[in-house]
Formats: structure tokens, sequence, C-alpha cells
């Protein structure tokens, strides 16, 4: 799968791009990754891409013609047909992203495309335009489109087999608990604050002992309740 991502700020996304389980992915050949500056598409002096929006209001709105120009330069798989690229455009009106669709996008699409905006949005011919799916990654706002791509990406990249080494590292896949431990069985640590008291803390008896079944059933009790 192919990821791409309009911006006019692409150090923001090839930073964390160039890092850790999706760099390595990448490296394989698992997926791929093409960040292109809308500001190299903008035909003014300046490389501006936003004006004053029609109907007044405060703030300003992203030009379509760079962010369409920037799109006709993508190199879209050659196989892909229109149904296997997925258009996106980060929106907090969006429908919201689940983990089911993180799924479901890994599946069926060879081709994700991100549209970044900033200011008070994108020129709405552009979603018209590219039949773009608005999506939003929570009910709040942030100042721009890049960390919600960068969730998605990263949600639906787990869902790739070849991207994690094993896919059985995939939660869903699996009992995952939210409660996790690991060495020392018998955590002492100096009382330092009001929040470290100086005790002994110890991991849950069920986990070290053995008996398989009942760790299952202990992860599933934890997976509905989320309480210690």
């Amino acid at each position: 799968m192919k990821f791409h991502f309009l911006t006019i700020f692409p150090d923001m996304i090839e930073s964390y791009l160039g890092e850790a389980i999706l760099k390595r992915a990448s490296l394989k050949g698992a997926i791929s990754f093409d960040v292109k500056n809308i500001r190299d598409y903008s035909l003014d002096k300046h490389k501006k891409v936003d004006e004053r929006p029609y109907g007044g209001g405060p703030g300003m709105v992203m030009t379509p013609e760079p962010i369409l120009r920037t799109y006709s330069k993508l190199k879209l798989r050659s196989s892909a047909s229109k149904s296997e690229v997925k258009v996106v455009m980060l929106s907090p009106s969006g429908k919201l992203f689940t983990n089911a669709m993180a799924a479901k996008m890994a599946k069926q699409y060879s081709d994700i495309v991100f549209i970044c905006g900033r200011y008070e949005g994108v020129d709405d011919r552009v979603r018209k335009i590219l039949k773009a799916d608005e999506i939003s990654v929570g009910d709040f706002v942030l100042t721009g489109g890049e960390l919600p791509a960068l969730i998605m990406t990263d949600a639906i990249c787990r869902q790739i087999p070849g991207v994690l080494g094993d896919h059985a590292s995939v939660e869903e896949n699996r009992t995952a608990s939210p409660r996790v431990f690991t060495r020392p069985e018998i955590l002492e640590f100096p009382k330092t604050t009001k929040t470290i008291k100086g005790k002994k803390h110890k991991v849950p008896p069920v986990l070290i002992s053995g008996d398989h079944k009942k760790i299952e059933e202990w992860r599933k009790t934890q997976q509905k309740s989320k309480k210690i």
C-alpha cells in the first residue's frame, strides 16, 4: 500500500515516517510513502496557498488550484482503479475513524491520499472534484490535518501483513489486556514524592502461575473492566 500526503508542512510528516516500525516496514517494501509540499505547486510568486473566505468570516481558506495540481502529480499504482484509491480530507466534522475502518481500508485500497488542511479549511470544491471522504479522528479541533493523517496511517499500517513482523501482534487478533507487566516480579522503588510511595509492587499472581487458561480469563476480565 502507498500513502500520499498533501501538506504545507512536509517535515512534520517525514519526521514521523522516518522512525520505528513505519520506517522498517517501508524499507522492507511492505508500505511506501509519498509526501508532497502543496506550496511547490502554487503559481503565486510567494508560494501562497490561501485566500480570504467568500461570505466573510475569520481566518483564511486553502485555495483549490495548488492542491489539485499536487494531486495530479501523484504516482498512483499503475494497476489502481478509481475504487482502489481512497482520498481523505481530515476534518473534525467528518465521520469518526475507527479501528474497524482501518482494517477495512488496509484490505480495500492500494493508495490512500491524505489532504492535510490548515487555517479555516480547504475550498470545498476539492472534496467534490476528488470525491474525497471527510474523516475525523476525534471530537476535537486541531491546527491542521497532519497529525490526524499520521494517526490514521499508523492504525492502517498495523493491519497490513509484514508491517509488525508478527501479525499476531495486532491486538484484535488476540486477547490483549490494557494492563501489562514485565520484570522484575516485585518492584521496590524508594519513596521520592507523594505520588511514588516506597512500597513493594507485585505482578498479579495469575500472570506468573503458568496456567494459560486462567491467564486468558484474567486478560478478558481486564479487557472488559479496564480496572487495575
